[in-house]
């Protein structure tokens, strides 16, 4: 089994060093991704390609073969190819005639010819030698040199005939490693999803920080979108995923932060955290999914005072991006049918949020923040090595009950914030209807009669699924969601 890997073409426009570097670097993640799979692989590098070779023919290995090369950041194309010798251009003639004759009938048909050495005869004139013959001695309809059914694509180089049965798209991009390693900003969302996918094209090691606000049930699913990224696309190198707690963080804007301004507030404490977890792994770039517009935090105004907080370096990929656009990449790349199931916190952004931001009225909000939980929360980040979370990456977590109807013993807990709950009540008929705020039931909860159950209550349904998931892990069996 054999395959000709072609370069990305920004590759071969470089310099001679650094063609070289990159090409080296490309083998070596080439080799480093498929011995996991083929031990008897071997990637060897020539000047303009790669020889990516392997004794073991088994259909699932050619498979496995082909689906690492398709996602492996610096390749243009590759060739799976068929390698014999040859003693003239009749012998190259019956050999592909044994090869194509069958796909060739009742099909138009060119031949392409590649020739590298020294040789008594031409490209152009073997593939005329070649194409005559198969159209006089097949069931080829006929010769079509424009858009033709079939391509015969043959290449000779010195005694060597390849006949490519099939021709392979590659991801394209630099090998990954080629560029500075990078810190993604990972909420299992599409954007996120999409944001790290682009850096890993482009040739940087992408590590992962997740900031958590539900538990594990939220934390599983995050890891799932970033194993399979890394899987996929960049497992030839060693990547770190970050979890850091951030409730504490968010219960502290949420009770002194003023409505309007905590989307962005927030965003700018992640960013704060972010680039300490950056700074300890000497990271010096960090990554986002925001696009311009898209919410209420990512009006240009509001993204640049967000970033007046570091000086870390931080890329935004999506920036021009339609919202269309990045869902369907993310189904191309992998990731969106993990990033549909992963539910958006509401009540954390703020209802009334502002568009515009004055950093005058941010640093005052900000002045009443305990700016100690951010080196709290980073002192508690755990971080893991991303091949060590497969496991965790796959569990499945238990499912919890939703209703919309209740018994006597059951009560209502509007977990939706301060400002929501006030602004607009929720009364329920014959049913009695409880306040607590979701980032209090982590502490709280347990002080509530436990001979009751009780049904978790926000205007989307998402948060109180998580939160509901979370309790369960917790240990509490009394929890529903409840959807009216």
């Amino acid at each position: 089994m054999k395959f000709i890997v072609k370069l990305f073409p920004e590759i071969m426009m470089k310099s001679k060093p650094v063609r070289k570097r990159f090409s080296k670097m490309l083998q070596g993640n080439i080799r480093n991704v498929l011995k996991r799979h083929d031990d008897q692989i071997k990637v060897i590098l020539e000047w303009d390609k790669i020889i990516v070779r392997s004794e073991n023919d088994d259909l699932k290995n050619k498979e496995t073969i082909i689906h690492y090369l398709k996602s492996t950041p610096g390749i243009a194309h590759f060739l799976e190819v068929n390698e014999s010798t040859f003693t003239d251009m009749h012998d190259i003639y019956e050999q592909a005639k044994e090869r194509f004759a069958d796909s060739l009938a009742g099909k138009t048909f060119c031949v392409r010819v590649k020739r590298i050495g020294t040789h008594d005869f031409g490209s152009n004139e073997v593939e005329r030698y070649v194409g005559g013959g198969l159209n006089q001695h097949t069931d080829a309809l006929s010769v079509k040199l424009k858009n033709p059914d079939v391509t015969v694509n043959l290449e000779v180089n010195q005694d060597k005939l390849f006949m490519v049965d099939q021709r392979h798209q590659g991801l394209g991009g630099f090998p990954l490693g080629t560029q500075e390693s990078v810190l993604s900003l990972i909420s299992g969302g599409f954007d996120s999803g999409v944001s790290s996918y682009q850096l890993l094209k482009r040739g940087s090691r992408v590590h992962y920080c997740f900031f958590n606000l539900g538990g594990a049930a939220h934390e599983i699913g995050v890891k799932q979108v970033a194993y399979h990224l890394w899987e996929r696309f960049g497992a030839s190198h060693r990547v770190k995923f970050v979890s850091v707690p951030f409730e504490p963080v968010v219960a502290e804007i949420l009770e002194k932060v003023d409505n309007g301004q905590m989307g962005v507030v927030l965003k700018r404490m992640m960013m704060r955290t972010a680039s300490k977890v950056a700074d300890n792994l000497a990271i010096e770039g960090l990554v986002t999914g925001e696009a311009l517009g898209q919410v209420s935090s990512q009006t240009l105004r509001n993204l640049s005072v967000i970033d007046q907080v570091t000086d870390t370096l931080i890329l935004r990929p999506l920036v021009a991006t339609d919202k269309q656009d990045i869902i369907d990449c993310a189904r191309e790349i992998g990731t969106a049918e993990i990033s549909e199931t992963i539910p958006e916190y509401c009540g954390v952004i703020s209802q009334r949020p502002t568009v515009k931001a004055v950093p005058a009225k941010i640093e005052k909000e900000e002045a009443n923040f305990d700016m100690g939980l951010i080196e709290q929360v980073v002192a508690n980040a755990v971080t893991l090595d991303i091949k060590d979370i497969a496991t965790a990456a796959k569990e499945q977590v238990s499912e919890v009950e939703s209703v919309s109807a209740f018994t006597d013993n059951e009560i209502v807990l509007d977990i939706r914030s301060i400002d929501e709950h006030e602004d607009k009540p929720l009364l329920v008929e014959g049913v009695k209807v409880q306040h607590l705020p979701f980032f209090k039931l982590g502490s709280q909860f347990e002080t509530l009669a436990q001979d009751k159950t009780y049904l978790l209550y926000c205007d989307r349904g998402v948060m109180s699924k998580l939160q509901a998931l979370y309790l369960k892990e917790a240990g509490f069996k009394n929890v529903k969601v409840y959807r009216p």
